[in-house]
């Protein structure tokens, strides 16, 4: 670490969420549950000691040079020494119609640093605080839920508005949480946390519980990238048929256990597309933003194959995250697998969701 100096040792690992498939009951835990949206960006505890601001990731991995312009608004809009937990989201879109814009945000681990200063312009990042974990020289670790959002509440209430640092909602009404899981998703959000008011803050282990989306389609199986071992396959490249009937990779699925990567190999042989003198087609999809020299070619296949998955949302073309593999669908017809089969949330402002 820096030369960031708190009463809480960093780094240290954020406190985390098993899932469930719905909302709990406010009093399904002692002390009952308060609720929040659940924000799709990158996980940031944010440290802030005077001139000295670290962002860390969920993984304790420094963020900081990466977004230059949310280190000058901590500096600006928090307290002189404090430790917030929080996510760094992107906003797109025209007023009244924004969104959380996860393409945006992932561009913005790039290595060159003149890179980084033109992107932290064009796309600037904000952050979305949850918790506070200390403030001054006092650790409130051990304090309750309630009291640390009480005093999250206290010191951003007069400090952050107008400003790219927001604090987000909360409610104890799990009618109302149900609501948000619903409507805040057209702005991007990934579903709903629930958080037990009485507890500590517990490093590492999953004592809140998550709610997320999860829809299912149908897409074509355009190709595979070979294991980074060089065995068996790495990940399942889809595509969806868009309304000119022109097949547009969306994303893929890369959970495969090492027995199943080998057998998808033989199982998928008689797909290979081959050029007249019998030799694997070349095929790559877009450079990776991350690493210029990232391999990204791969073995294409004729589009003959349908695959139902799992996702959580659709971002433009993309699914968001990866995706996760169900089932063959020999009943589906490739060309059937269009973009317009796919349930998207009804879109929804995000600056509704970040007004309270």
């Amino acid at each position: 670490m820096s030369d960031v100096d708190l009463p809480v040792q960093l780094p240290l690992q954020p406190m985390l969420a098993k899932a469930a498939k719905e909302v709990p009951a406010a009093d399904a835990v002692a002390g009952g549950y308060a609720y929040e949206p659940k924000w799709d960006g990158f996980r940031c505890l944010v440290a802030r000691d005077g001139d000295e601001v670290e962002l860390i990731s969920r993984g304790s991995k420094p963020l900081t040079r990466y977004f230059p312009e949310v280190v000058e608004a901590v500096k600006e809009h928090l307290p002189e020494r404090c430790l917030v937990d929080g996510e760094i989201v992107v906003r797109s879109g025209d007023p009244g119609a924004q969104h959380l814009f996860w393409e945006a945000l992932t561009a913005r681990i790039h290595p060159a640093e003149s890179r980084v200063r033109k992107l932290a312009a064009e796309t600037p990042a904000e952050v979305v605080c949850f918790d506070l974990l200390a403030l001054g020289d006092d650790s409130l670790i051990e304090a309750p839920f309630a009291e640390r959002r009480a005093a999250l509440e206290e010191v951003l209430r007069s400090r952050v508005a107008g400003s790219p640092i927001h604090l987000t909602r909360i409610t104890r009404d799990a009618a109302l949480a149900s609501a948000w899981f619903e409507e805040f998703e057209g702005a991007g959000l990934d579903g709903v946390v629930a958080k037990p008011l009485a507890a500590p803050y517990t490093p590492g282990k999953r004592t809140m519980v998550k709610v997320k989306h999860s829809r299912t389609a149908d897409a074509v199986l355009v190709g595979y990238r070979v294991h980074k071992s060089g065995q068996g396959v790495g990940s399942l490249l889809l595509g969806l048929y868009d309304d000119d009937g022109v097949l547009r990779n969306v994303g893929g699925i890369a959970a495969f256990t090492n027995a199943r990567r080998l057998e998808l190999v033989e199982e998928l042989a008689p797909l290979v597309r081959r050029d007249e003198d019998g030799e694997v087609e070349s095929a790559a999809t877009d450079r990776s933003r991350f690493s210029s020299s990232k391999d990204v070619s791969f073995v294409p296949l004729a589009p003959e194959r349908v695959v139902e998955v799992r996702f959580d949302q659709m971002e433009g073309w993309r699914f968001r995250h990866s995706v996760t593999f169900l089932r063959w669908r020999p009943d589906r017809e490739p060309r059937s697998c269009t973009i317009d089969q796919v349930d998207r949330a009804s879109a929804y402002d995000l600056s509704e969701v970040l007004t309270d």
